[in-house]
């Protein structure tokens, strides 16, 4: 009896811990393996294999725009809300630029169905150490 009543808050909390904004299957250890291969194929050009981002990624690129940050700790993905990073990955970074300003970051919503983004945000968050998790958990939950 108290493994099933074990199980079901398990299970729970693992339903419960991704917030609203992405699908409801909880978090799989194939779906990490399969957002790391989407990542490879549609984000590491540009990002790094390692999430380490672009040399020099806070200096401004001679057309003005700013180079890939990375999406390890180190970056700024973690300051942002789950609806903003799907936002810019679905429909590319001018959809959320300031005016003015150019971003060189593509859309990838007629490439990647929203499922696949949210697999390859979920396996970009599963990099960070587990303080900043939470902090952009909470960010998320407060809608930014």
């Amino acid at each position: 009896m108290f493994g099933l009543i074990l199980i079901g808050v398990v299970v729970g909390a693992a339903l419960t811990s991704r917030g609203s904004s992405s699908t409801d299957a909880p978090i799989s250890s194939a779906r990490n393996r399969e957002g790391r291969e989407l990542y490879v194929t549609y984000c590491a050009s540009c990002h790094g294999v390692n999430l380490e981002g672009q040399p020099n990624w806070r200096q401004p690129l001679p057309n003005g725009s700013m180079p890939a940050p990375p999406h390890d700790a180190t970056g700024h993905t973690w300051h942002h809300p789950d609806d903003f990073l799907f936002r810019i990955t679905k429909e590319g970074g001018q959809s959320v630029a300031p005016q003015g300003y150019v971003s060189g970051m593509p859309a990838f919503g007629s490439v990647l169905s929203d499922d696949q983004i949210w697999m390859v945000l979920e396996y970009i968050k599963s990099a960070w150490p587990p303080d900043v998790q939470e902090f952009q958990h909470r960010l998320t939950r407060q809608g930014g």
